[in-house]
This record gives C-alpha cells, structure tokens and sequence, in this order.
C-alpha cells in the first residue's frame, strides 16, 4: 500500500485517478473533491489531501487542514474520508493513516471524523479513540422531490406552504449583486440577539469568493416583496452529497418561516440536478423535522500531548455530566448565560 500528499489543486496523471475514485463512491462529497483546494477558507491552514493508492489506482482520500498544533480533518457535521466501496477497507485506511503521520509530522492532536459505515474500527489500532457524535439528518434524494416533501412532518409542509401563501420567493444567487445582497443579510444575522453567533465575522471579499464556485455551491435568496430577508448557501459534489453550509436570516422575519422554504428550495434543486443524498449538516429539532435518518458521526482522535490532557479534559467533563442531574445542569447553564 501506498499514498500521495497533496497541497494544491493536482493536475494530470493524479487528477485523472483522483475522479475517477470519486465516481466508485456512492455519495462523494465536495471537500472530498480536487476542489477542495480552491475554497478560500484555508488561508494560513495548509490544507492537504491523502490519496491511498493500489496498483495505480486510487482507493481511498482524506483531506484536512492544520490548526496551530492540530491536524483536523472534518468536522462533527462534516466527514471528510472516504474509501472506495470495493476496494479493502483496512488496506485503504493503512495508507490514508500512513499519510496522514507523515503530514501531521509533530502535530500534537489530530482528529479524522468519519461516518459509520464503512467501519474504520482500524484506526483505533493505530492509537486513535473514537467517540461516536449525534451526527446529521440526511435525506434520500433519490427517490425524487415528491417522495422527500411527503416524509417531512405535518408542520413543516404547513410552514412551507405558509411561507409561499404570505409571498416569500425563492431564487439562486447568480451574480455580484446578489452576492452584496446576501451578504447585507449575513451581516444583519451576525448582530443577532436571538443567539450566540459563533466564528469571526468575514469580509466581503471573502464571502464572495466562496459563492462564486458555482460548480461545487449553490446559495438561494428569499425574498419578500422584493426585499432579500434569509440566505441558505449549500455545497455538493455532482452525482453525490449535497450539504447544508450556512443559513442566515433577518429575524423580524422568521415568523414567515422564509428558511423552511429555502431548504425545501434547495432539495428541490438538487433533486433536479442529480445529487443522491443531503446531509444537512445536524441533528437539531429544526432539521429533525425534515424526515429522513440521523445518521451519526464518528470522531477518531489521537492525543499526542503529555499526558494526554484532551482526552483527560474530556473524560472529565463526561464524568461530571453524570453525575449533575438535567434540572441542576439546566440551572448552572441559566447562570453562566448558556
């Protein structure tokens, strides 16, 4: 078994079995694509690739970024490996896990998320421990648009429904006036009192230069009157997953329930367009209700710091979380403005 490390976009020979592994995968994603290299959130992070390779082929990716003294590949709502499905598993883990030792060199935590199936129980042999996370709904979108609204509940066709009989449209962002436009939206959500907005607020530059990769992201508008008052931005991978990025939206307007039109929107353009499944990117109460099956994620970690304090930390806070009950643990997040 061996591997390639990459560090840019790949052109020829590597390019060429790089697609042609993401065409065995039964969903690949976008960051699992070359195209990984062109979105601009990766400055100073060295984002990378591993390739495990058999007889010239590809069978096997993981990308990822380094962050201070962490290598991180994925996310809790993102995976970001995938093996070819009839290749050997262990033998395709062997060389993304050989890779990704060389590329992490000193690194002293690193962190691959993966999703259940296939089994990648062999990177605990390799000193990783894996915690297994909620996960995300996902969405069969085979089965066609129709089939997928039926399986949402009651209320949510109910708010769809509300939200186009009170005059809320929905259309794609298509040029660098829609892109301002969204971004005024972006800027009025990140000054929310409605909740903890997380992340460092992006320029506009750089917001627009992720949106105009139009082959791997699409964002959609709703518009009342005229007015833009919510955004939903997705990535996808063609002929594979499609996945909820971002939504942001005005909140003297969710009453009209314009982000239960926007993802409903969204299925119904990546049904048309081919894509296989949608995850979209958690398991909380708003997204439960769209259908579908949560399906959990997996965190394999390797804590090379001394005495390795992350997963002591964690193992801490595991072990005082049982033995608080809900109602006191509920009263100390009340306190601490949780």
């Amino acid at each position: 078994m061996s591997y390639e490390i990459l560090h840019e976009f790949p052109r020829g020979p590597v390019e060429a079995i790089w697609r042609a592994l993401l065409k065995r995968l039964k969903s690949p994603s976008h960051y699992n694509t070359p195209e990984f290299f062109l979105e601009p959130f990766w400055t100073g992070k060295r984002p990378f690739a591993i390739l495990a390779l058999e007889d010239g082929r590809a069978i096997g990716v993981l990308t990822g970024i380094h962050d201070r003294d962490a290598v991180i590949c994925g996310l809790p709502s993102r995976p970001q490996i995938e093996v070819d499905p009839a290749a050997d598993t262990a033998a395709a883990l062997d060389g993304l896990v050989q890779g990704l030792s060389k590329e992490a060199g000193r690194a002293k935590l690193l962190t691959v998320y993966t999703w259940p199936s296939p089994e990648f129980a062999h990177l605990s042999a390799r000193g990783f421990r894996s915690r297994q996370l909620q996960g995300n709904v996902v969405l069969d979108l085979t089965q066609g648009a129709n089939a997928v609204f039926q399986q949402f509940t009651k209320d949510r066709r109910r708010n769809i429904r509300f939200a186009e009989k009170h005059g809320i449209t929905v259309r794609l962002a298509e040029n660098r006036d829609d892109f301002r436009t969204a971004y005024e939206i972006y800027v009025g959500w990140q000054k929310t009192n409605r909740k903890e907005v997380l992340g460092e607020k992006r320029t506009f530059e750089h917001f627009e230069s992720s949106q105009v990769l139009t082959h791997s992201r699409r964002m959609f508008i709703a518009e009342l009157e005229g007015k833009p008052i919510a955004i939903n931005m997705f990535r996808f991978c063609p002929g594979g997953l499609f996945e909820s990025a971002a939504n942001c939206s005005l909140d003297e307007y969710l009453h009209l329930k314009p982000n239960d039109l926007l993802q409903w929107k969204g299925i119904e353009w990546a049904c048309a367009n081919g894509l296989r499944r949608h995850s979209l990117g958690g398991a909380h109460s708003f997204l439960l209700r769209f259908g579908g099956e949560v399906i959990p994620v997996v965190r394999y970690r390797k804590d090379r710091t001394l005495l390795r304090k992350h997963d002591l930390r964690e193992m801490m806070e595991d072990t005082a979380r049982k033995r608080i009950s809900p109602v006191m643990r509920k009263k100390m997040l009340r306190v601490l403005g949780k």
